[in-house]
């Protein structure tokens, strides 16, 4: 079985699971935690280490964690680490917020501009992404400020990406000059 596959079916049970105890906004928070706390080098050289005992694991994710995750999420890192599958705990935090963005019908938008969008540019941005993917979809807007692209924006949502950005359109024009010479 592959990684993505065991990921998606690890991130399955624990939504249904916060699902049936009511709990979906806060093991969708503990996540997003978690993703933020293994940007410590640390941590996340600890999960990955085969030298490094299960006990020991769960000993410094409790001492990391405590009474910063719910207790679902905490018995879920605990059986995962058991299981020996804690390599793939990133995977399944990524996979629990596409299934559970999925679930609740949501939509992640991510916009990629050289300088701060204004209200009005946001919200025709957001009419277009909605006539484009429907309406019977929440949008979530995840927004960046890329210097490095110069002007324009970048739009990307599911597979799709829309890139309006002047270093692209200066990279178009570079490649029909040199198509053309």
């Amino acid at each position: 079985m592959s990684v993505s596959q065991v990921a998606s079916r690890y991130a399955k049970s624990l939504l249904d699971l916060a699902i049936e105890q009511g709990k979906t906004e806060v093991v969708k928070g503990d996540m997003a935690n978690f993703k933020e706390a293994l940007k410590s080098r640390d941590l996340y050289l600890l999960l990955k280490s085969p030298i490094i005992y299960p006990t020991k694991k769960i000993s410094a994710l409790k001492a990391v964690f405590e009474g910063k995750l719910d207790s679902l999420t905490m018995s879920f890192f605990e059986l995962t680490i058991r299981k020996g599958r804690e390599p793939l705990l990133v995977d399944i935090a990524d996979e629990f917020n596409l299934q559970y963005n999925e679930h609740f019908n949501i939509a992640l938008v991510k916009v990629t501009s050289a300088t701060a969008l204004d209200q009005t540019t946001t919200d025709q941005i957001l009419s277009k992404v909605k006539e484009l993917i429907g309406t019977d979809k929440t949008i979530q807007l995840d927004t960046h400020i890329d210097a490095a692209i110069i002007g324009g924006f970048i739009i990307q949502f599911g597979d799709n990406l829309y890139d309006s950005s002047v270093v692209y359109q200066l990279a178009k024009l570079k490649q029909s000059f040199s198509h053309n010479s």
